[in-house]
């Protein structure tokens, strides 16, 4: 397909299909549905699109990013261009305040234990690299038979139906389940966890402009939801300290965090938890419907991949370009002026980076919605954002999702759309149909080492 995705019924939105610039309103109830047409006239017309009065100080402006070299500089250089939590956290670190005086005053658990344990781009790599990375980052491999074994569990459920809804019987509770795993918390509290991250996430699906701003009710609704989290990871935080097992949680309870010479405590390891859960579900869930998507618009793909399964990573890589998950964040702003293709942009500029928009950059890209497994630095792409400030949770996902293609190829044999798709997306930042129905033939014989049981391609 050389052009951006439509589909029949891509009318249904609220919002019009852009024509001009003056069209383009990337935050507009139902702009998900027309995303693509817009970074087309953004890339043609308005590559550094202005937002008059939607910076951080009264009478500053804001500035959207599409271009895939502009955003790539960003978020390599956070000295440059620092981010907008690092300079909330040193603030507070600087001001005084310890994790306990925080959490009192701004109820945030994640930000509780970053002013600790990360409040300074230093601290940050360490803290990632000495508690997160182990798990989610370059030892994500360590669970590819869990989450073969997960992925497994949940085709067995619907394999001899011959149709599925594919998000909320697959895509949905896959990473689910293995972020469960990994915490270490029993998969019966998934219905709970799951209300808890959604109420986590609240301001990137309900919140308002390119600030996914959530009115005073919307943020007591969001506290209402979220009653008992704390109490929950605290109470999972003393079991496995007095009896530690193998999983995440009762890593953080006995590591020696090296960085500040010192054990953690049990409000930074909630919080560790609490960026968790934010960060390692929406993604992956996002990614699996869209590739999905991606094979029933491609026919003949699918076998393709069921042949050759050394292509996977490049599909995998290849549908996190075409359809990122994450599709932008206003996280960083201008520490001095500069200048975006001609555009001049103040100090203390908001910067609202269009991941999206940068991955189908023509400019970066050749025939940027061809879907190519032979493209050259299939990883350029920045769905995971990149450099040093790179979501900590890349790798889980992408092992994720190779493994889930993996089991997928090995037990079935077709899959193509089945009745009662409307491709209406959710509202927020995260790109992604509200359900998908598909249709697929079983294997007769798992092709991939014999068994569909223990297939990777990770």
């Amino acid at each position: 397909m050389g052009s951006s995705p439509k589909h029949i019924n891509h009318e249904l939105g609220p919002m019009r299909c852009p024509v001009t610039l003056d069209d383009v309103d990337l935050f507009g109830p139902g702009a998900q549905e027309h995303w693509y047409e817009m970074y087309e006239i953004l890339h043609r017309e308005a590559p550094v699109l202005r937002l008059p009065g939607g910076g951080i100080t009264p009478g500053s402006d804001a500035f959207v990013l599409t271009k895939h070299a502009d955003v790539a500089m960003v978020v390599k250089d956070p000295e440059r261009f620092p981010t907008l939590t690092q300079t909330r956290i040193s603030g507070h670190a600087n001001a005084g305040l310890s994790a306990e005086d925080t959490w009192q005053k701004y109820r945030s658990l994640m930000q509780a234990s970053m002013v600790s344990l990360r409040p300074t781009q230093e601290l940050y790599i360490k803290h990632r690299k000495e508690l997160t990375d182990p798990w989610v980052g370059t030892g994500a491999i360590r669970h590819r038979e869990m989450i073969t074994r997960h992925a497994n569990d949940l085709l067995d459920e619907w394999i001899d139906d011959g149709q599925v809804e594919f998000i909320s019987r697959f895509a949905r509770p896959l990473p689910q389940r293995v972020m469960a795993s990994i915490l270490g918390f029993p998969l019966e509290d998934i219905p709970q966890l799951a209300e808890w991250g959604d109420a986590v996430v609240t301001p990137f699906v309900h919140g308002h402009n390119h600030r996914h701003e959530i009115t005073p009710e919307q943020t007591q609704r969001m506290l209402a939801r979220l009653e008992g989290f704390q109490d929950y990871i605290y109470e999972h935080v003393r079991a496995k300290r007095a009896e530690p097992q193998d999983d995440m949680v009762s890593f953080l309870c006995e590591v020696h965090y090296e960085a500040l010479d010192r054990k953690l405590t049990d409000l930074e390891i909630a919080g560790i938890v609490h960026a968790m859960i934010l960060g390692g579900l929406e993604t992956t869930q996002y990614a699996l419907e869209e590739q999905a998507q991606l094979l029933c618009e491609r026919p003949g793909m699918f076998e393709q991949l069921r042949v050759d399964r050394g292509k996977v990573r490049a599909f995998t890589e290849e549908g996190l370009r075409m359809r990122s998950p994450t599709h932008g964040l206003s996280t960083r702003m201008t520490a001095r002026d500069e200048v975006f293709q001609g555009v001049e942009v103040p100090a203390g500029s908001l910067l609202h980076l269009r991941f999206g928009a940068a991955n189908v950059d023509a400019e970066e890209f050749d025939c940027p919605f061809d879907l190519d497994l032979d493209r050259e630095g299939l990883t350029r792409h920045v769905a995971f954002s990149t450099g040093p400030r790179v979501c900590p949770g890349a790798n889980l996902s992408r092992v994720e999702q190779q493994i889930a293609w993996g089991v997928l190829l090995d037990r079935l044999e077709t899959i193509e759309y089945g009745e009662g798709n409307d491709w209406l997306h959710q509202p927020g930042i995260m790109l992604g149909t509200l359900k998908l129905h598909l249709r697929f033939t079983k294997a007769t014989a798992p092709m991939h080492l014999g068994t569909g049981r223990t297939s990777h391609t990770a």
